[in-house]
């Protein structure tokens, strides 16, 4: 089996006196589709912003292309976040002062690409998340379902590596979670991105190819293997 694309081992992370991670470790794999289950408060969005170099480990590695994500100066890891990277949480977190053509032409015009670039691939990406005649509407003109799929157009619009969903359907009713999985995923396997997905919704969690479990901050089981296949790959050592 070919290396990981990211891989996390042994992290450990607390908020102030709070553990949120005691020892998890967990891998990515170029173009697959991973889901994080787990209760709340079982760590799993603090294991995203762990991976995602958003905030770093208080022990533990997370290992993305050779390079220590918890070891890179913030300067580094920006970059990787405006190119590499893709992140989408569950309020979307839009600016609500820029169009959705704006908002999702923003990461380009941050990595240096020309303002009419930048909006004519904008364009693109919201036609491909079935958003095209929303582009001079502003987030709180959308409606849930359109605002998530203007934040996963955003996430994917600079063709990262790898897309950080943190409960992406958790804000939205289920005819529009539905609509939100079947975009991401259909996109990520077409443009071969990596997906790592956080959720308890065991119906979100089918659309993976793989699942990992968190509880109380440790990686505790795996699903979504060939029956009869050796978990323990998956499971923290």
């Amino acid at each position: 089996m070919s290396n990981p694309l990211l891989a996390a081992r042994g992290l450990v992370k607390a908020h102030g006196s709070t553990p949120a991670l005691r020892g998890a470790s967990v891998e990515l794999r170029a173009g697959e589709i991973l889901a994080v289950t787990g209760a709340s408060g079982s760590g799993k969005s603090t294991l995203l912003h762990c991976l995602a170099g958003i905030v770093r480990p208080d022990e533990g590695a997370v290992v993305y292309g050779g390079e220590r994500l918890d070891q890179l100066p913030e300067n580094r890891l920006s970059e990787l976040r405006r190119t590499e990277f893709g992140v989408v949480f569950q309020f979307g977190q839009l600016i609500p002062e820029l169009t959705a053509l704006d908002n999702v032409a923003l990461p380009l015009l941050l990595a240096g690409t020309s303002r009419k670039a930048a909006q004519e691939r904008a364009g693109e990406w919201l036609e491909r998340f079935g958003v095209r005649g929303q582009e001079e509407s502003r987030p709180g003109e959308l409606s849930g379902g359109q605002a998530q799929r203007v934040s996963l157009a955003r996430a994917l619009v600079t063709g990262p590596k790898a897309v950080f969903a943190d409960e992406p359907t958790g804000a939205l009713d289920s005819l529009a979670g539905e609509q939100v999985m079947t975009a991401l995923t259909h996109t990520a396997r077409e443009s071969g991105t990596a997906v790592l997905l956080i959720t308890h919704d065991a119906q979100v969690a089918a659309y993976a190819d793989r699942e990992v479990s968190l509880r109380d901050g440790v990686v505790i089981a795996a699903g979504h293997l060939p029956s009869g296949a050796d978990t323990s790959a998956e499971v923290t050592r």
